[in-house]
């Protein structure tokens, strides 16, 4: 058994559950696995050759560290939020393979200098006064957890920085300067160039608001996402704004359909969302049922979607994802297996084979949702709600039930792994003893039985 993880932890995580002592532990492991990184990207750009971090740019990196290392000592939190924002993980990932890689990087010198924008924001939100320069690119400025700058299109081009008395002036060359101030809201300003990082209302009284972020130039770059069609590459307008606020209105509730613990985790786990396109085949407007979500390891606290239509959807959305951020935190803080990386597994929700991380990942995240939408189907009221609750509840857990035998199979699940495992099962019993009415459960089981005829035509098993 690993040491970091009691075993009634990992129970509690087993039954994709976890109070708030097994979510703290998660959360204080992602975090300073950060702040390592960011150390090791320094050290990193101190030791790469001329060639591949040129003296400039180090010089750069090292008077960004004590821009925030003096904005620290000023504000210690307000710089943990601007470090530890989900989104600086795929920057700072992408930098140190960079520095690290046997070829040169492309874009890597942006990178770098994105370092910049950073500390200038931790700067800002800890009131440290200071100047400085920062580079545009693609005509957008990018400031994490603040907002951004509209810039004229072209080359990067130089921006000046400066905080002081509380207001923050941006210049640049043959353009009037851009002010904005720091309020209890955001950052704002009356300047039609100034972009504020949009948010929604905190998903339960006393907590945070969560970032809508739909600037920062790291949200989907290298997710994946790109190869699936989904993009995050423009901005919300205020409509679009209006409808994600619409279907997140009422979110505290719907998640508490699934148990008191969805609404902690949430609170716990979110720190921001990053909105995608609608999937082809959605509409314009996304107003279908199609839809599309994900999350990233290197990304912990942000999900990625798509607007779900209702906000049971958006909740079902949340239980969804936030049960792949558990379990990737969970195997960065003590591993679960020992498999091998090669994708040979049926897993009923993917076309394509899967590697065993992947099958646990999968299974894990659907046994959640199963559990949403039985207590969803369980405490409807209406037909037209219990239906397609019952629905949903059904497809989960028979596709959890079709991939349980081989991860229980598995003789290379550790310990840890083994326990989690075990507590999956329990917990997907426990379901099968409120069971869905007959004709779901039938198009269920057909629906499984189907996906795994057709996945042995095309992948020759």
């Amino acid at each position: 058994m690993s040491p970091a993880v009691p075993e009634r932890l990992l129970r509690e995580l087993g039954r994709t559950e976890g109070g708030a002592e097994a979510l703290g532990l998660l959360v204080r492991d992602q975090h300073t696995r950060r702040l390592v990184l960011l150390r090791a990207l320094l050290e990193a750009a101190a030791a790469a050759p001329a060639s591949v971090c040129p003296p400039g740019a180090l010089d750069r990196l090292r008077r960004d560290w004590a821009l925030l290392e003096a904005a620290e000592r000023a504000d210690r939190d307000a710089v943990r939020t601007v470090l530890l924002y989900p989104l600086a993980g795929p920057w700072a990932q992408r930098c140190l393979h960079g520095l690290t890689a046997a070829a040169p990087t492309p874009g890597l010198a942006a990178d770098l200098a994105h370092f910049s924008a950073l500390a200038a924001a931790a700067a800002i939100r800890a009131r440290l006064p200071f100047t400085g320069r920062l580079t545009a690119h693609g005509g957008l400025l990018a400031l994490p957890t603040l907002g951004a700058l509209r810039t004229r299109p072209g080359p990067p081009a130089p921006v000046g920085i400066a905080l002081a008395e509380g207001l923050v002036t941006l210049r640049q060359k043959g353009a009037t300067p851009v002010v904005v101030r720091m309020e209890d809201g955001g950052a704002r300003s009356g300047d039609p160039r100034w972009l504020p990082v949009r948010t929604l209302p905190a998903v339960r009284a006393g907590a945070a608001p969560v970032p809508l972020d739909d600037i920062d130039r790291y949200r989907a770059a290298g997710s994946g996402l790109e190869r699936q069609g989904p993009r995050a590459d423009t901005s919300l307008d205020d409509t679009e704004h209006t409808a994600w606020a619409a279907s997140w209105s009422g979110l505290e509730s719907q998640l508490r359909v699934g148990g008191a613990h969805r609404p902690a985790e949430a609170v716990a786990l979110l720190r921001c969302l990053v909105p995608l396109a609608p999937p082809p085949g959605s509409g314009s407007d996304g107003g279908s049922a199609a839809h599309c979500s994900g999350t990233r390891r290197e990304a912990f606290g942000a999900v990625l979607s798509s607007r779900p239509t209702t906000p049971a959807h958006f909740a079902a959305t949340l239980v969804h994802e936030l049960q792949h951020t558990k379990l990737a935190a969970l195997s960065a803080l003590t591993p679960l297996h020992h498999e091998g990386t090669a994708a040979r597994y049926f897993a009923p929700w993917r076309p394509d084979p899967r590697p065993f991380d992947g099958l646990l990942q999968g299974a894990y995240a659907h046994l959640g949702l199963a559990d949403y939408w039985q207590r969803f189907a369980l405490g409807a009221q209406r037909v037209s709600h219990r239906d397609p609750a019952w629905a949903e509840h059904a497809r989960c857990q028979e596709q959890v039930g079709a991939v349980l035998p081989a991860l229980a199979g598995s003789g290379a699940l550790t310990p840890a792994g083994r326990v989690l495992v075990n507590e999956m099962i329990a917990m997907y019993h426990r379901l099968a003893d409120r069971p869905p009415p007959a004709g779901h459960l039938a198009r269920a089981t057909a629906y499984v039985r189907t996906a795994r005829v057709i996945w042995r035509q095309r992948n020759g098993s």
